[in-house]
């Protein structure tokens, strides 16, 4: 899951990018109004955490504009108030929860996680390709001769893939997608991920095949395809 996060306060933004991290969750941090609007406008999100006081633009501005924009991304709110008219104010802008500070890590997990729950309602929870089923609630990946249930970022990459079967995905995608803009990890470990799908996906019998496409990026197709 691939959560943005604006949050203008440093220490509260990189507790809670930790947290999330730990909790296997992808995150892009920023700490400004005029950012999160940039960055959620990519619509590549599958929720995000917006403070409602932030510089240049508050949280319910970017979420007005966002919407606006026919960005649907569920959006939790951040704030230190917690008056009903700012409440009302954040929910009709249109917001999916609201958080008022001080807060439980583990309450705002429980609420991120509702939060990625109405995405997942939103769109189909099982994807299928070939006789491959892919099931966004628990990760699972199916064939008739058995399943296994994916790790986050390999789960992220076959989603990713399925959903666009026989387009060429690149590298530089699947790189802001999962691990982030400012992500330090080498290009590389697209193939490594990349490499150990192909093993499970042989593993199961699946019909499908991710192919590399040289110095483009890859793109699944049914193994007839070939």
């Amino acid at each position: 899951m691939r959560l943005l996060l604006a949050e203008d306060e440093e220490e509260m933004s990189n507790a809670l990018v930790k947290i999330l991290k730990s909790n296997n969750y992808s995150v892009d941090a920023v700490n400004n109004g005029n950012d999160a609007l940039d960055y959620i406008e990519s619509d590549i999100y599958d929720g995000a955490i917006l403070d409602i006081m932030m510089p240049g633009m508050s949280g319910v501005e970017v979420l007005k504009e966002a919407r606006a924009a026919g960005i649907k991304t569920p959006v939790l709110l951040l704030t230190a108030k917690s008056e009903i008219d700012d409440r009302v104010e954040g929910l009709d802008a249109g917001a999916d929860d609201y958080l008022t500070k001080p807060f439980a890590m583990k309450e705002l997990l429980a609420r991120v996680r509702a939060l990625t729950r109405r995405r997942e309602e939103v769109v189909d929870s099982s994807l299928e390709f070939g006789n491959v089923s892919l099931d966004r609630l628990t990760f699972q990946v199916t064939t008739p001769n058995g399943s296994a249930k994916l790790g986050n970022k390999d789960f992220q990459m076959l989603e990713m893939l399925i959903t666009n079967p026989g387009q060429i995905i690149s590298v530089d995608q699947f790189m802001d997608k999962i691990w982030g803009y400012d992500s330090e990890a080498e290009l590389n470990v697209v193939w490594v991920y990349i490499s150990n799908l192909r093993k499970k996906l042989k593993s199961l019998g699946a019909d499908i095949t991710i192919k590399a496409h040289r110095g483009i990026g890859y793109s699944l197709i049914k193994n007839e395809e070939k």
